[in-house]
């Protein structure tokens, strides 16, 4: 019996793997590459001084329609890392999540590659080169970026933050996300101070992740997870977990108990949330449907942690236009904090500075 064990594992191992997610990156050429960048993505707070007044007035723990519509719209938003899950219908739901988010009014420059278009990373793309991504953009756009994973793109976002926060090697360099190369640098000018920092240390304002664990542990591309998939480091100021009972792919213990829960080892912030147990594993984040819906629209932008019962509650909430509305508002009202956080924080940094445009 326990020599069918490891077939047992592989064949699993197989179907996982089959029908992957995966992109074929192309670098744009150099010129290209650059003439890009200076047009969409290297960006500057020259809001108004008015509008910069109406954003710093913004309470990021209460931002309405009425706030993204008449004062965030205009403003640059923080790159959205969304980090999809390994078989190909699972990438076409964070290609919805993506949608969702672009409807109800993120900025989709802020989303999609300007290299190539894409909404998404793969769990199969080196968390090195994400995490020099992510440098890449916060020393242009001077927001720092957010993180979406999902199942072993939820392991993967904690790779990401442990390549920040250094508890892995070799130590992140910077890479060009239109170039698709290596920069072979370790140290970027931060946009606030205009001095040189190392990328290690880099602390994300928000990161998150959703069926991450269960079967998925066992394939070679996650054997390095073992032990530290739950830990989140200092590289991020707030964490959500989330994970649902009754789910083989994702959770640990097949999602049941506290084998499911984050916890820090240092000063981040770390939620978890259990959701509904029937929500499909590989279905969590399609959630483009729930922008269409001007009532839902509404709950979803009322949604605070605070209320969070409510929505538990709801004896509607499989109905399929409701359909995973407890993830999506919650890592919406995330979303939207620490946009208006950032911006908050840019401001700041550039008046403190005295910089005029």
């Amino acid at each position: 019996m326990n020599d069918r064990k490891p077939l047992r594992l592989s064949l699993a191992a197989a179907f996982l793997l089959s029908g992957c997610g995966t992109y074929e990156r192309h670098g744009l050429e150099p010129a290209l590459a650059a003439q890009i960048e200076n047009a969409s993505v290297r960006r500057q707070f020259n809001l108004s001084p008015e509008k910069e007044d109406r954003i710093l007035a913004l309470d990021p723990a209460h931002v309405t329609e009425k706030d993204i519509q008449e004062t965030l719209a205009q403003a640059p938003a923080p790159r959205l890392i969304n980090i999809h899950g390994g078989i190909s219908p699972v990438q076409r739901s964070m290609i919805s999540f993506a949608r969702f988010l672009i409807a109800m009014g993120y900025p989709e420059a802020s989303i999609r590659n300007p290299g190539d278009g894409t909404y998404t990373f793969s769990c199969y793309e080196s968390s090195d080169q994400i995490a020099g991504f992510i440098a890449w953009y916060y020393e242009r756009e001077g927001l720092r970026p957010v993180i979406v994973g999902h199942s072993q793109g939820g392991m993967q976002t904690i790779k990401v933050l442990d390549k920040l926060a250094s508890h892995t090697f070799p130590r992140p360099s910077v890479w060009n996300p239109l170039t698709w190369k290596n920069e072979h640098r370790y140290e970027i000018t931060d946009p606030l101070t205009g001095r040189p920092r190392p990328i290690v240390g880099l602390a994300l304002p928000y990161a998150t992740s959703v069926g991450a664990g269960g079967l998925t542990r066992f394939l070679p591309n996650q054997w390095d997870m073992c032990g530290r998939l739950r830990t989140i480091p200092d590289s991020v100021e707030e964490f959500t977990g989330f994970y649902k009972e009754k789910d083989l792919l994702g959770g640990d213990f097949l999602g049941y108990g506290p084998a499911n829960f984050f916890k820090p080892n240092g000063t981040a912030h770390v939620r978890n949330i259990e959701l509904p147990a029937d929500y499909e594993h590989g279905k969590i984040p399609d959630t483009e449907h729930l922008a269409k819906n001007q009532q839902v629209r509404d709950r979803i932008n009322s949604y605070a942690p605070e209320n969070r019962q409510e929505l538990e509650m709801d004896p509607n909430i499989m109905d399929p236009e409701l359909l995973h509305i407890l993830w999506a508002a919650d890592v919406w009202y995330s979303l939207k904090k620490h946009w208006v956080l950032e911006l908050q924080r840019g401001i700041r940094a550039q008046r403190a500075s005295g910089h005029v445009d």
